[in-house]
């Protein structure tokens, strides 16, 4: 084989430029007007649109893991702790009160306690609070 005797693989013949008179048609191929008939068209993706409407937070996964309060009545704490224990996040979700990941608890007024409870890591409302020291008082 000689040199003037190879080939290229590709052959130089241009792409057909669409849309501009000949044999295609009228249109074409590109249907009747609008933006996606014209030259030069180019749609926003939808997914931008999207982004946009969403707030520019920043730091990692926007803290907002663990975040949510979980509350408790005081009939629950009546119900699953016996007379001084401590109730912490720790003790509560050993005793299945709360799921794992969950580590603000509130607890609440709702029902009578009878018991004597030690609560740390935990917010207490005023009126439960109220509760809860008449309780450690009694022992």
């Amino acid at each position: 084989m000689q040199i003037h005797e190879l080939k290229p693989k590709t052959s130089f013949k241009k792409a057909k430029r669409v849309g501009r008179g000949g044999k295609k048609g009228t249109y074409s191929g590109k249907g009747q007007k609008g933006q996606k008939s014209r030259a030069g068209t180019r749609f926003q993706p939808l997914v931008r649109e999207w982004l946009k409407k969403y707030h520019k937070l920043r730091g990692y996964r926007f803290g907002t893991q663990g975040k949510e309060i979980v509350s408790l009545n005081l009939n629950d704490l009546e119900k699953h702790f016996e007379s001084g224990e401590i109730i912490s996040p720790k003790t509560l979700l050993e005793k299945k009160l709360i799921k794992k990941g969950q580590s603000r608890v509130k607890i609440l007024a709702k029902g009578n306690l009878t018991k004597s409870l030690i609560v740390e890591n935990c917010t207490v409302s005023k009126k439960a609070k109220e509760i809860i020291e008449k309780g450690q008082h009694v022992k």
